[in-house]
């Protein structure tokens, strides 16, 4: 993975507390980032496609994704991203609670790189977020802007 430059993550969520965690998770990250929060649907859409006004939006290197949003759902957002010839390549890392074999299946038939299903201890949600930095972060080579 090429360093030189600072990643650019999206975390869509909606939960103050899961926000927390992330960024906690992400602080022990060996990878420099910088991590835009969208704490909706709708808001995530206008960070990708209409930011601070301008015609383009941000262009993440991964974007995380819960999908028990407001206003829009994870899907639609899911769906957004797949949907546009400039985002489609960016990874889509699912992380949710939900987590029945029909609602992943989904996630995965709508192109989603990754479904996460967040764990119910602290511990190990943020051993499971440390465990996306390390993998998505440091080996994984990601699609160039």
């Amino acid at each position: 993975m090429n360093t030189s430059r600072r990643l650019e993550v999206l975390l869509v969520e909606d939960n103050p507390g899961d926000v927390r965690l992330v960024k906690e998770a992400l602080k022990d990250c060996a990878v420099p980032l910088n991590l835009t929060v969208a704490t909706d649907g709708e808001e995530a859409c206008q960070i990708l496609f209409e930011s601070d006004g301008h015609e383009r939006g941000l262009r993440p290197d991964i974007i995380l994704l819960d999908l028990n949003l407001p206003k829009r759902s994870g899907h639609e957002v899911l769906q957004c991203v797949k949907e546009s010839a400039e985002l489609r390549t960016v990874p889509v890392l699912i992380v949710s609670s939900a987590g029945s074999r029909e609602e992943v299946n989904r996630a995965y038939r709508m192109a989603a790189n990754c479904y996460i299903r967040k764990p119910l201890d602290l511990d190990a949600t943020l051993q499971t977020l440390r465990d996306v930095c390390s993998f998505w972060f440091q080996r994984v080579s990601l699609p160039t802007v």
